[in-house]
């Protein structure tokens, strides 16, 4: 699902490329379902830090388009939570990976949650249900 929005700079508008919050969950669950069986292995390191960083610039355009959708004055619970969960994702970004390897992995995997669970607040915000 994708959606494009339109921002006022003054003279003219700015097309804002849509999110394609489709391919941010497909790159979430690459880390994600892992989970669902205890012995699997995390991906590799180049693999890992490529999954990081993509997720990184996802969660960087997601984040305005939630704090679009819910409105300078958020007047009902879903944007409340949305905005709630925007905080965390920044918090999340803000820390780094621990030095070890389980600590990259664990990182990724916290990015994939806020990633996932920021794709859910975009689309009741936008009125698409997951």
């Amino acid at each position: 699902m994708t959606t494009s929005t339109t921002r006022s700079t003054g003279a003219a508008e700015a097309v804002v490329p849509p999110v394609d919050i489709e391919t941010m969950r497909e790159t979430a669950g690459r880390l994600l379902d892992p989970d669902a069986s205890p012995d699997a292995l995390p991906p590799a390191a180049a693999e890992l830090d490529t999954l990081t960083r993509l997720m990184r610039g996802q969660l960087e355009s997601l984040i305005p388009e939630i704090e679009r959708a819910a409105g300078p004055r958020p007047k009902n619970v879903a944007q409340y939570c949305a905005l709630a969960c925007v905080g965390e994702a920044r918090g999340k970004l803000r820390t780094e990976a621990r030095p070890a390897p389980a600590g990259m992995a664990g990182y990724a995997r916290r990015l994939a949650r806020v990633l996932n669970a920021l794709c859910d607040h975009h689309e009741r915000l936008v009125g698409v249900t997951p």
